[in-house]
């Protein structure tokens, strides 16, 4: 049964596209059929899979809209079990040409339906903000993937992404959970990313997961190649971690529900 990710915060430089990325191909790379697909119009995860975004007819803004049939939007990368589903800036005309209509808020999930079943599992960017293109994300996806950076004022925010998680389980999407809080920019020899982690794990207890993401150069330099990290430099801490991160994943760790509602 295929599982889909939605990778979102509304805060922007925590990591979710690099770990949209990055996930999506060390999944790949395990022999799942993976779908990565881009929801944000800057199309961040479109160019760091190496996809020359000037050069596309469609994007995921003319399936959106019903313009163009999703089958004819994917893109192969150089990771064969792991396809691309773009996007690039005109994907901002989504809110303002559906904002009218009543289905606006599931035409991601209604174009993701035609072509799951041929995915293990479908990774979804989100763009920085709680915008309509966020919640057809969220309204698409089984479980939510938050990255939470270590750094000053990390957790400023999560409450109103979690208040935003419990109105899409009451009002769109029921079966929405989440797949737990990643810690991202770790750095173990400052007091803070121990301190963020700590915290974290103190107002979130069972979400975070044990995968830390390190601050890492060659995780940083991997998209101005056009590659994921387990490409770029496959022996680097970043890589090592997303490959971790990947393995929690397959081993079925539960994705949580009702006990966020209760975390304070």
């Amino acid at each position: 049964m295929t599982q889909k990710i939605c990778i979102t915060n509304q805060k922007g430089g925590v990591g979710k596209t690099t770990t949209a990325i990055n996930l999506s191909a060390s999944l790949a790379v395990a022999e799942k059929k993976t779908l990565l697909v881009d929801c944000d119009p800057q199309g961040n995860a479109t160019t760091g899979m190496g996809v020359d975004k000037n050069r596309l007819e469609e994007t995921l803004y003319h399936g959106m809209i019903g313009k163009a049939p999703v089958k004819n939007l994917l893109l192969d990368t150089s990771i064969d079990a792991l396809k691309v589903l773009p996007a690039r800036v005109e994907l901002i005309g989504f809110e303002v040409e559906m904002m009218s209509r009543a289905e606006r808020n599931v035409a991601l999930k209604t174009l993701l339906a035609k072509i799951e079943s041929a995915f293990d599992y479908i990774i979804i960017d989100c763009p920085p903000s709680l915008s309509l293109l966020t919640v057809n994300a969220l309204a698409a996806a089984d479980c939510m993937l938050i990255p939470l950076q270590c750094e000053f004022y990390a957790l400023e925010g999560l409450g109103q992404l979690l208040d935003t998680y419990k109105r899409i389980r009451k009002g769109i999407n029921p079966r929405l959970s989440i797949a737990g809080i990643l810690l991202t920019m770790f750095d173990k020899r400052t007091n803070l990313s121990q301190q963020v982690a700590e915290e974290a794990s103190r107002y979130f207890p069972k979400l975070v997961y044990q995968t830390r993401i390190p601050r890492n150069v060659r995780l940083g330099e991997a998209p101005s190649f056009g590659k994921p990290i387990v490409l770029y430099d496959a022996m680097s801490p970043g890589a090592r971690s997303y490959i971790q991160l990947a393995k929690e994943i397959l081993n079925g760790r539960a994705p949580v529900s009702k006990r966020a509602e209760r975390t304070p």
